[in-house]
This record gives C-alpha cells, sequence and structure tokens, in this order.
C-alpha cells in the first residue's frame, strides 16, 4: 500500500535525484521483507512434524478446541498466501501449508487460526486494524488522482500525501501487536494440547518469530517513509 504514497509524493513537488535513490532503497526494504519471511517458512518447511498433521488439520483442530465451529478452513493458490477472513470467516491455507505435513505449515495454520480466535474473543487491536482497511484503501486509491495533482507542486496535495502515508503507517504499528498475539496464541495452544512438544515446539517457535520479524520491518519502513517525506517538506522551506 505504501508504493503509490511515494509515487504521489516523487511524481512532483519532491522529484529529486536522492529522492529516486530513496525509492530505490525502499524497493530494497520490501525485497528484504520477503525475503526474511521466505527464509524462515522455507527452513522449516523441510522438517516433517512426528504428528503426521497436515496444516489444514491443525487449523481445524485448533478451531475444534476452542469452541470456534463457524470458521471454516479452505485452500487458496499462491504461496504463503494464508490468512484469516473475518467477512467470510475461513482460515484459507496456500499450497505450502494446506496438504503439507511440515513444522513450518502446523506454525502457519495454527497463527492464522490465532486470528480467528482473537476475532471470536473481540480482541481489540484487530477490530481496530479491521476498522482501518477501508481508510488506507481509499488512501491508496485517492493517490492516483492526486499523483497528476501533484504535479502543480502543490505544498498542500503533498501534505495530504504525507498524511496517506501515515495512515499506511498506523496500519502497520496496529498490525504488530494482532500478528504477534496471533502466534503466541498459536504456540500456546501447540503446547496446550501437546500438538507439539521439545524440539518440534522450538522449531515452530522460530519459525513464528521470523514471521514476526517481517511485519516489525513492514512497520519501521513504513515510519521511515513519513519522516523523510515530513523533512523534505520542511526542508524546502528553508
Amino acid at each position: 500500500m505504501t508504493f503509490p504514497m511515494i509515487a504521489l509524493l516523487q511524481a512532483g513537488y519532491y522529484a529529486e535525484p536522492h529522492a529516486a535513490r530513496y525509492d530505490a532503497a525502499t524497493m530494497g526494504m520490501f525485497v528484504l521483507i520477503i525475503a526474511i519471511g521466505v527464509i524462515g517458512f522455507k527452513k522449516y518447511s523441510k522438517v516433517q512434524f512426528p504428528g503426521g498433521l497436515t496444516g489444514a488439520e491443525v487449523a481445524e483442530k485448533m478451531l475444534r478446541d476452542n469452541n470456534i465451529h463457524n470458521v471454516k478452513v479452505t485452500h487458496v493458490g499462491g504461496h504463503l498466501t494464508d490468512h484469516f477472513n473475518p467477512q467470510t470467516m475461513t482460515v484459507n491455507l496456500s499450497d505450502s501449508v494446506y496438504s503439507s505435513s511440515s513444522v513450518a505449515a502446523a506454525a502457519v495454520a495454527a497463527h492464522e487460526c490465532g486470528h480467528a480466535v482473537q476475532h471470536a474473543r473481540g480482541y481489540a487491536p484487530l477490530t481496530l486494524r479491521s476498522q482501518l482497511v477501508p481508510v488506507v484503501q481509499f488512501a491508496s486509491t485517492a493517490a492516483t488522482g492526486l499523483v497528476i495533482l501533484a504535479s502543480t507542486q502543490n505544498e498542500l496535495l503533498c501534505w495530504i500525501g504525507v498524511g496517506m502515508i501515515a495512515m499506511s503507517a498506523l496500519f502497520s504499528l496496529v498490525t504488530l501487536p494482532v500478528e504477534y498475539n496471533a502466534s503466541a496464541r498459536a504456540v500456546e495452544w501447540l503446547q496446550t494440547s501437546r500438538t507439539m512438544q521439545g524440539a518440534q515446539l522450538a522449531q515452530a517457535k522460530e519459525a513464528l518469530s521470523w514471521a514476526a520479524r517481517t511485519y516489525l520491518v513492514a512497520a519501521l519502513s513504513a515510519i521511515a517513509s513519513v519522516l523523510y517525506y515530513v523533512f523534505l517538506i520542511l526542508g524546502r522551506r528553508d
């Protein structure tokens, strides 16, 4: 969501050489985010889950154990496209998780069910994040039209662009406790249900900690984007 906002500001008032270099750095940051997540998952996707349960079976078991019977576990295409959808009440597991019996697949499936548990328990940060989704989507859509208007070098429009980036940054910050809490719920259930023990439980924790780092890096990147453009605006006044 951040990319359209950056394009808005770089299109007009801040079309400077060092802005282009920053854009390259930002792209590099997002490549790093993806790499962190993929490395963590790939490491434990090769370790077979001793219980023999697939990601889908782990998800179904965790939902049952938490007395959640109105959420369906489904399969979606892609790699690491796993997510919980509160609108359709589904836990959607990707190709590399749904039918896999690896430690990584079990950890990811439990994590997504952690979001379903949050929803069922009325976890406040998840509610706030859901409320922010349409706001951030609007900001991203509105940026397309503002790109043209920003070429007039209107400072007000550029501040509006900064505000849009700030909404994405806020969304990233709210996402942090949501994701960390979902992982904590996943690990707690894996342990208390004896679905995983010993070395496998430790490996699941590590796999989820790699995933958590992607959200942390994303939040820091979003904050850096806001600060960068705020300083650019203030610097142009001197």
